[in-house]
């Protein structure tokens, strides 16, 4: 990817190159959400840590491996966001800081409108893609975690097993995999990379692990080490796009 040799070219020559800027849409995973729990008996609140976010995780490791380059990241997640609402703010939130790379990903909160809502879905990804293309942005889409395939027994509450409910039939149906399955045929046609994460959740599942566990809140936000697994993916990426 091009971001990879303006990387190498600030690291080179500090002066006359200026900084890189890495921009994140998503949803509350891209946020840094991990555990929830009840403000009210009716609302699901949400334990925010951008510091573990793998936005921020990626940002350690380019300075890691680039050490003097500025690195400016711009997280532009926000929790309960879907790819509709995301293009209405593509211009506010992403453009406007002139970036680099902008890492996409959506589709978690956007299948809970079950099959019914996919095409809602692929028509704001086409929208945000075709921006950005027209725009020279470089676009990496990062597909996502599973979410839970059972209730887990460390819910308790109406509200909680409730989602939980709703969430695990969503995954064991096979609607998320349908979503990220046409997000990535769009990718194809609009030139985007893909960091493709949620087949290694798949075959984890397959394989016998309790996926479920893994997720911070039992529903859908994966816990704080599988962001540093994200960061990495993602830097494969960068490096091998």
């Amino acid at each position: 990817m091009r971001v990879g040799q303006l990387l190498k070219k600030k690291q080179e020559n500090l002066i006359d190159n200026q900084p890189i800027t890495i921009a994140f849409l998503g949803d509350s995973v891209t946020q840094g959400c991990f555990e929830c729990y009840l403000d009210t008996p009716t609302t699901i609140q949400t334990v925010f840590d951008y510091g573990s976010a793998y936005s921020t995780r990626l940002k350690q490791i380019l300075n890691l491996l680039y050490p003097s380059v500025q690195i400016n990241i711009i997280n532009s997640g926000i929790s309960g966001d879907s790819a509709p609402v995301g293009y209405t703010r593509l211009e506010r939130d992403i453009l406007s800081y002139h970036p680099d790379l902008v890492v996409v990903s959506y589709g978690l909160n956007d299948s809970g409108n079950g099959i019914e809502g996919l095409e809602t879905y692929k028509t704001a990804l086409r929208n945000i893609f075709r921006e950005l293309k027209d725009r020279d942005v470089e676009t990496i889409f990062l597909t996502q975690n599973c979410m839970n395939t059972m209730v887990s027994p460390h819910l308790h509450g109406d509200l909680f097993l409730q989602t939980a409910e709703k969430t695990s039939k969503t995954q064991n149906d096979g609607i998320l995999r349908e979503y990220f399955n046409e997000a990535k045929i769009l990718c194809e046609e609009y030139g985007v990379s893909v960091c493709d994460l949620y087949p290694v959740w798949e075959k984890m599942e397959q394989l016998g692990v309790n996926v479920t566990e893994l997720l911070a809140n039992k529903l859908n936000h994966p816990i704080r080490e599988f962001h540093y697994y994200m960061a990495i993916k993602l830097i494969e990426t960068i490096i091998l796009a």
